[in-house]
């Protein structure tokens, strides 16, 4: 009969166990000096190999010709225990054996001798699985065995674990293998088997493992299934990666409050009989993947399991979604999955969670308001119109008024009446008529109608990566933005002349703009003292206006 690879492949000494040094050492030195513990406690997520090296374990303390430590695998007892025939070594699964009555057999056979080996061996796995009663009954022999009687406990959940046991035992946490070490073990089987296996694949198919060996080489039996010539596409097809557009068409009916297209798109895959609680797992992972991206850039590829081209569109993706509304939907899919796995309808459950979605307003929770004023601050700050419903007060109608009002002057109360003044106010630069102009009249008009740019921190790191020598010159700057222009605010004067006369910085700096916002900007300089809106207003109108809103019942109608 055929083996799978994750049993032909179990490693067999110490030396072959993949990415877990930190035990395997331990361990060789203790039973080398002959410090062996009579009770060992293994932790660690699944297919990171704990029952592996218990089963090591359990031949190295038995073995007839001991080698630095590794069992010889060749000894009467070494061949006895890997076949199962040496009954002193004795594997228990706490999972369907964890009654009291369970354990008591085993403490009742502890007392005897060993038979054929020198040490009787016990390994419990799941451990955590055994009942109050049965973790009582075992407390006394685990404390003070006899001395040929070893104990190796394995478990997912230590924390389940009683602090008795805990404190009984010795210790050691089982890491995630690394994707690098599992990608070479993968591609070194997959000689021995004589398939190809391709890098990019290897790391595919590790990435997916999440650090699991045991899980790595499940899924390369299942694409050596499909091709004896293994690529990225082979694994993407195993793995049930390749075809998974229906989460960015998901992702953009949200941005895009689309309603029916969200419904629509749930309803189809249902259809297709894919399963809504897997659906909004799947979802949920898909937002961490654009969160990541926004917040940590290049630096979060290692973290994100997509094909590089998938991954170049969810980063796309994630430049035209805010992070409130990002975090925003994480939450509430968490929500939603928590109450599909307390019972109901889970298609009307999905559902109603993507039309909340979609209509931040039906929710009253503070993620819902913070997504929604977050939407009505960009619009505003980007010239979109602002009509009050209904007001509250006279104070709610001035601020709104005052945020709807572009390019006029504000002139203090006692002033009010002078309407020279207010005649003479400066128009609205995107009203004037494209006249001949100097560089320097055209600076100050759009400098008044600049917006500071909230991104320009982000553009100075990547211009950082590609030219360390102008990232210097323009670095402890600010920007702002005008329209189709990008103003920098510099003040050392060799920074100004580059920006003016230097065709190369100008082409990076535009780069690096581009590469940040994915829109292509013109450069200019920033011309002090006539900005409109900048962070650094100790109180604009528009956050006056906003501040009102969100404190008020006002209701509001966007324009954009």
């Amino acid at each position: 009969m055929y083996r799978v690879l994750y049993r032909k492949w179990r490693p067999t000494g110490f030396a072959d166990v993949i990415g877990q040094s930190h035990v395997t050492s331990t361990l060789k030195n203790e039973i080398k000096s002959g410090r062996i513990s009579h009770a060992y406690l293994f932790t660690g997520s699944r297919g990171t190999g704990k029952t592996t090296c218990a089963k090591i374990l359990a031949k190295a303390v038995n073995c007839l010709n001991l080698t630095d430590g590794e069992p010889c695998g060749k000894c009467e007892n070494c061949i006895g225990i890997s076949k199962g025939s040496i009954m002193d070594v004795v594997e228990m699964d706490a999972a369907s054996n964890n009654s009291v009555n369970n354990i008591r057999e085993v403490l009742d056979e502890v007392m005897f001798t060993p038979s054929e080996a020198k040490f009787r061996v016990y390994i419990i796995d799941e451990v955590h699985m055994l009942s109050t009663g049965a973790f009582n009954a075992l407390l006394k022999t685990l404390e003070e065995p006899p001395s040929h009687v070893v104990f190796i406990l394995a478990t997912t959940e230590v924390h389940k674990l009683p602090a008795t046991i805990l404190s009984r035992c010795q210790r050691f946490d089982f890491n995630r293998i690394a994707p690098e070490d599992i990608a070479d073990r993968l591609q070194y089987i997959a000689t021995e088997e004589n398939v190809t296996l391709d890098r990019n694949a290897a790391m595919l198919i590790a990435a997916v493992a999440d650090g699991a060996m045991r899980d790595a080489l499940s899924i390369l039996d299942r694409c050596i299934g499909l091709s004896e010539n293994i690529d990225s596409a082979v694994v993407r097809e195993a793995t049930g990666l390749a075809g998974r557009d229906y989460l960015f068409t998901l992702a953009d009916a949200i941005k895009n409050e689309d309603v029916p297209l969200a419904i629509n798109t749930v309803n189809e895959l249902h259809k297709a009989s894919k399963s809504m609680s897997r659906l909004c797992e799947e979802l949920t992972e898909h937002f961490r993947t654009l969160m990541l991206l926004r917040t940590m850039k290049k630096s979060a590829d290692s973290l994100i399991l997509m094909s590089p081209e998938e991954l170049e569109k969810a980063r796309v993706q994630a430049e035209s979604i805010s992070l409130t509304q990002i975090v925003y939907c994480i939450d509430v899919l968490q929500m939603s999955l928590e109450k599909m796995f307390k019972g109901g309808n889970n298609k009307i459950e999905f559902e109603t969670c993507m039309i909340k979605l979609c209509n931040p307003k039906l929710t009253a929770d503070i993620g819902a308001m913070l997504t929604r004023i977050e939407k009505l601050e960009r619009v505003v700050r980007s010239g979109g119109a602002v009509q009050t419903v209904s007001a509250i007060s006279e104070n709610a109608s001035s601020v709104n008024n005052a945020a709807n009002t572009e390019g006029r002057s504000h002139s203090p109360k006692s002033d009010s009446g002078n309407s020279k003044a207010n005649n003479t106010a400066k128009p609205n630069v995107r009203n004037a008529s494209p006249t001949v102009e100097d560089k320097q009249d055209r600076s100050e008009r759009l400098s008044a109608n600049a917006v500071f740019m909230e991104q320009w921190e982000d553009v100075l790191e990547t211009l950082n990566t590609h030219t360390k020598t102008t990232a210097t010159v323009f670095q402890n700057t600010t920007a702002y933005i005008a329209g189709k222009y990008v103003l920098i605010d510099v003040s050392d004067e060799r920074a100004l002349q580059k920006l003016r006369e230097d065709p190369r910085t100008i082409e990076k700096i535009r780069a690096a703009i581009k590469e940040v916002t994915g829109k292509d900007y013109k450069l200019g300089p920033y011309k002090k003292g006539t900005a409109v809106q900048t962070n650094a207003a100790p109180k604009a109108k528009i956050d006056e206006f906003i501040e009102h809103i969100s404190n008020s019942d006002i209701k509001v109608t966007i324009e954009e």
